[in-house]
């Protein structure tokens, strides 16, 4: 009989992704430069990370190895952020969002690599859907142009470091509760991108306007990093993986209602078939796949 966190843990999950899709658009709107716009969201929020994780784990202490665990999560999460708000500002938000979630496809080849999950016909059938849908969601963005290149091979580089990070997470899950290693994370990364941000944009690392930045802060990682992390230590890669690709469609509605990047038929079409493939992937007769692991043990 599954616990009620576990019950709770797709239902997360897709809302930390509707949470993460909005973030492009914060990234766009925000006047800073792409690295600091990553500095502010993780500097900002890692005061109200901190707050919960106290509130929900009480005081933080955390052997060593969980330290230097969550160190490389942290860098591998600023490293991941650095490069997808370069790639934000250089492509279309259902690019950014798209291929940034590479990911989607990387995770569960690490769950079948390296944990040895067997997916059932109905989870391959998921994920050659997904694969499919988003081949299809890409569109005319995929064609390689002056326009899009730069920024599409920046978000492919944020999708490799954002896997890594999610492996990290998901190996601290085991012994770990969820905003505790968020607190590891955010405040790592914070500190990893700072010196950056000033390095390389000192003028524009300032923000006149901080609504785009709070509302990245809060809503990407505070929301939607929060509720991922709590989803990683119940669900197997493979439905977290493909639960990812309901961000580009999100973003693709994002585009068209804010800046113009309407879909074609084509997009619709692939939007669909993510979709369909989510449902499937949770359906009984890929319980085999999907179910999670062992119940992780969280400690305070």
């Amino acid at each position: 009989m599954s616990s009620p966190a576990h019950r709770l843990a797709f239902p997360a999950l897709l809302l930390g992704n509707v949470a993460l899709a909005f973030g492009p658009v914060m990234v766009r709107l925000s006047d800073v430069a792409p690295v600091a716009s990553a500095f502010w969201r993780l500097a900002l929020a890692f005061l109200p990370i901190l707050i919960i994780a106290r509130l929900s784990a009480g005081p933080l202490r955390l052997p060593r190895r969980v330290l230097g665990l969550g160190a490389l999560a942290g860098f591998a999460f600023a490293a991941d952020l650095g490069v997808w708000h370069l790639g934000i500002l250089r492509t279309s938000l259902a690019n950014a969002a798209l291929l940034s979630n590479a990911a989607s496809f990387l995770l569960p080849v690490w769950g079948i690599v390296a944990l040895g999950h067997r997916p059932t016909r109905p989870a391959l059938a998921a994920i050659a859907l997904a694969l499919t849908g988003t081949l299809l969601l890409v569109g005319q963005s995929a064609e390689l142009s002056p326009r899009h290149l730069a920024g599409d091979l920046f978000c492919l580089l944020a999708a490799l470091l954002y896997t890594a990070y999610l492996i990290l997470v998901d190996r601290l899950r085991g012994s770990v509760s969820a905003f505790p290693i968020l607190v590891l994370a955010t405040g790592f990364g914070a500190a990893a991108l700072l010196p950056v941000a000033l390095a390389t944009a000192p003028d524009a690392f300032w923000p006149r306007d901080w609504t785009p930045l709070l509302l990245l802060a809060l809503g990407s990682q505070v929301i939607g990093q929060g509720l991922i992390v709590f989803a990683v230590g119940h669900l197997r890669p493979l439905v977290v993986g493909l639960a990812f690709l309901t961000q580009p469609v999100i973003a693709a509605g994002i585009g068209a209602a804010r800046f113009g990047e309407v879909p074609g038929p084509v997009e619709l079409a692939g939007a669909l078939l993510v979709l369909v493939a989510l449902v499937l992937v949770r359906l009984p007769a890929g319980k085999g796949s999907a179910s999670p692991p062992a119940e992780p043990r969280s400690t305070p």
